[in-house]
This record gives C-alpha cells, sequence and structure tokens, in this order.
C-alpha cells in the first residue's frame, strides 16, 4: 500500500473561521519544548515537540509550495500510489485554493481521503458533487449534532444546515465516518440519540464519539485547561458506557476516545482474550512501565499474566501520549526499578528522564517504548477483530490530521496512545 499525505498547513482557530467552543487548541499557550521522541540525543526540542504538536503553522501553505511538495514525495514513492490524505492544521473546507487543490489530486488517479473536516467552510452544498466526481472515496465530518442551531452555537458555523447536507449528500456516496466531541448537558441524552439515528439513516458508515477534556490531567498540555470553565465532564467510566448505549441503538459502527470499541473490544481486547495472552513470551526480566490512569489496569492486567506482577507505573495524565517531564516529577523514586520504559510518543527527553529519576542518587536507566502497540477506538473503526488481534491492518486516525497514516505490525498489547 503505498500512500501520499498532502499537508496543506494552517492555523487552529484561524484557518477554520474560528475556534470550536470546545476546540482543544482553544487558549493555547507558547510554551518551551517538551522534549520528544525525534529530538537528538543531548538536544531538548525539536521541529516537532516545539511546533508541530501546538500546529504552528503560519497559515495555510500555497498551492504552488504543495504541489512543489506532491511532486517531490511522488517521486521518492515506489509501486503504484493508492491512496491520497489531505490533512493540515487548519480546516480542509477553509483552504482557500480547495477546488484547483482536489482537481489537482484527481488527475493522479488514485482514491482520495481528506482526514478531518467540519464543514464550516462549505457555503454551496454543490461541493459534495464536485468531491464526488474527483474522486473522493472517504471522509470524517465532525458533526457534534444534527441540530442546526447547536452547530452554530458550539461549532461557530456560519452555514449549518448546508454543512449538514454536504455530509448527508456525501454519505449517500462514499465512505463517512462522523466525529462528536460530547459535551455532557449539551449534545449528550436525547440530542445524541437524534444526531446518531441520523447519521445512520443517511448512510454514514461510522461514528466516533470523543469525551471532551477540560483539564491538565485529561492531556491539556499547553497551559489552556479550563477549555470551558465550568463544564461538567464525563469520567472515563461514564463516557464508555455512553458509548456502550448509543452502540445500542444503531447497526452503525461506533466507537470512543478515549474508550472504547464495543464491537471489537479495542483497545484492550488482549486483556480479555486468555488464549491469545498464551501466545505471548513470558516475562524474564523486570522493568517499571509508565503509563497513563487509562492503561494501566489493563497494561498490568496483560503483564501480570506473563509473570510481570507489579511492573505498571501510572502517573495522573490520563493519556500515555502526553505524558510530560512534570507528570514524572511526581513518582515516588524509591518505589521505582534501575530500567524504566516510558511511552514511545510521550513528550519527554531521554536525557532528562534519565536526570530526574536518578535523583535520589540511584542510576536509573530510561527506554523510550514502542509508538503505538494496538488500535484504541480512532483507528480500530476501519478494522476487523482479527486485524486488531494479530497487530495487522490499515491505521488511518480519521480525526486528528497532526497523526502519522501508515501500517502497524507486531504482537499487540496495549495502546500507548491511551
Amino acid at each position: 500500500m503505498v500512500q501520499l499525505t498532502v499537508d496543506i498547513g494552517g492555523r487552529p482557530g484561524v484557518d477554520c473561521r474560528g475556534f470550536c467552543t470546545y476546540c482543544y487548541f482553544k487558549h493555547a499557550q507558547d510554551l518551551p519544548a517538551f522534549g520528544c521522541k525525534y529530538c537528538l540525543p543531548f538536544t531538548k526540542g525539536c521541529d516537532y515537540c516545539l511546533r508541530s504538536v501546538q500546529e504552528k503553522y503560519s497559515g495555510f501553505i500555497p498551492l504552488r509550495d504543495v504541489a512543489e511538495k506532491i511532486l517531490g514525495d511522488l517521486q521518492m514513492l515506489t509501486g503504484d500510489l493508492t491512496r491520497i490524505t489531505i490533512s493540515g492544521g487548519g480546516d480542509p473546507s477553509c483552504y482557500p485554493d480547495f477546488t484547483d487543490l482536489i482537481e489537482l489530486l484527481s488527475s493522479l488517479e488514485a482514491p482520495l481521503h481528506i482526514g478531518y473536516t467540519s464543514g464550516k467552510g462549505f457555503d454551496n452544498p454543490d461541493i459534495a458533487d464536485f468531491l464526488i466526481e474527483n474522486g473522493l472515496q472517504e471522509i470524517s465530518f465532525t458533526v457534534f449534532a444534527h441540530d442546526p442551531e447547536l452547530r452554530r452555537s458550539f461549532m461557530k458555523d456560519p452555514t449549518p444546515e448546508i454543512s449538514l447536507e454536504i455530509l448527508k449528500r456525501l454519505a449517500q456516496n462514499i465512505e463517512v465516518y462522523a466525529a462528536l466531541v460530547i459535551l455532557p448537558g449539551v449534545n449528550d441524552g436525547p440530542v445524541l440519540v437524534d444526531t446518531i439515528r441520523w447519521l445512520e439513516s443517511i448512510g454514514v458508515k461510522g461514528a466516533i464519539l470523543m469525551r471532551f477534556a477540560n483539564t491538565y490531567e485529561q492531556g491539556l498540555i499547553l497551559e489552556n485547561a479550563p477549555v470551558i470553565p465550568g463544564q461538567r465532564i464525563h469520567t472515563t467510566d461514564e463516557f464508555s458506557e455512553l458509548v456502550r448505549q448509543m452502540k445500542s441503538i444503531t447497526r452503525m459502527r461506533i466507537s470512543g476516545t478515549p474508550l472504547f470499541d464495543p464491537d471489537l473490544g479495542s483497545p484492550f481486547i488482549l486483556a480479555h482474550e486468555a488464549d491469545h495472552l498464551q501466545l505471548l513470551p513470558m516475562i524474564t526480566g523486570h522493568a517499571g512501565v509508565i503509563t497513563g490512569t487509562i492503561a494501566g489496569p489493563f497494561l498490568n492486567k496483560v503483564l501480570s499474566a506473563r509473570g510481570g506482577e507489579n511492573l505498571v507505573i501510572t502517573v495522573e495524565k490520563e493519556i500515555a501520549d502526553l505524558i510530560t517531564i512534570e507528570d514524572i516529577k511526581n513518582l515516588d523514586l524509591s518505589a521505582l526499578p534501575e530500567t524504566i520504559i516510558i511511552p514511545g510518543r510521550s513528550f519527554i527527553h531521554l536525557s532528562e528522564a534519565e536526570q530526574v529519576l536518578s535523583a535520589d542518587g540511584r542510576q536509573r536507566m530510561v527506554i523510550r517504548g514502542p509508538d503505538m502497540l494496538t488500535a484504541d477506538g480512532e483507528t480500530s473503526m476501519g478494522m476487523t477483530r482479527d486485524e486488531v488481534l494479530a497487530g495487522t491492518g490499515r491505521i488511518s486516525y480519521p480525526h486528528y490530521p497532526h497523526k502519522p497514516v501508515g501500517p502497524v505490525t507486531g504482537t499487540l498489547i496495549f495502546s500507548h496512545g491511551l
């Protein structure tokens, strides 16, 4: 599978007709580099953990520059192009040369995928027909609610009726996946039931429910919490139950983030599959594994089943990908072994982690683990149960344009993304 990702740039809140009320980039502050897997060994800070994580584009990338980058990328590819994905920091529907871009990509004669759009930039429903005619085969569309007034109020969509009509036309012809950030008391309850049933009626293939994050512990690491002061948030258990309830009223694929996929049991299906657990090797070494509060209990169950008792160390951050050096500064060093594994995509520089975790005078070695070991609720949307268990399948990250696109292989245990 040969894929091409087309980055159009754009700034959150600027190149999308304004911040949605719940946007996790809202109020984001300029911060020093966190440190990450891409940093040089002795240098904390790189383009990714300083700029990309904050979507620090200067604006949309001009079409000519995008075209030149496409040409360069095509020259590096081997094999037939099988998929083109449009992504960026801004909303593709607001890209000023959107139709020209689509026509350019259509000439490459490969299926087009828009990794995310809110539809806020579309003011003419005929754009749906244009996209279909030019080879769009899959799109991830942020919905929030079927109620146009809720979209207008919370998404700042100036033409919500048109956006929903475009979504309807697309869903009747191509694969459409819907995304809904859930605000308790706003678009849950009867509003959510109505939205899910409408999405199914128009032919949407699946919907992902996304728990609203409003605190640092939930992942707002850009000093921008709370996004909505006073807004109630679901606990992970409450949210999991909500996902389960919505699945019970529809035949459409439903999953949730941070938890879970009711159809497949992702991302911790292996913890409940005794036969598959027995295929993993027994643990003979000893190292502490740092993770977040959501993954911790599930990971502990998997490792304990293979002889790894008391290896999991949880920090207060829920999502392991979003663990920073501040999280591990609060750990009790006296309880830590000499070797520590941190999540692969956590925002921590290894040398700084070793300094912090060796502050008691006991030298510790820190190892960065894999980026991802299983498919979470976002990525499993397009996978089968066997693919999740076997660790193969296309991971498309439909609702987050800044995440990579590519294959995943290997024996799966848990997701560092949780």
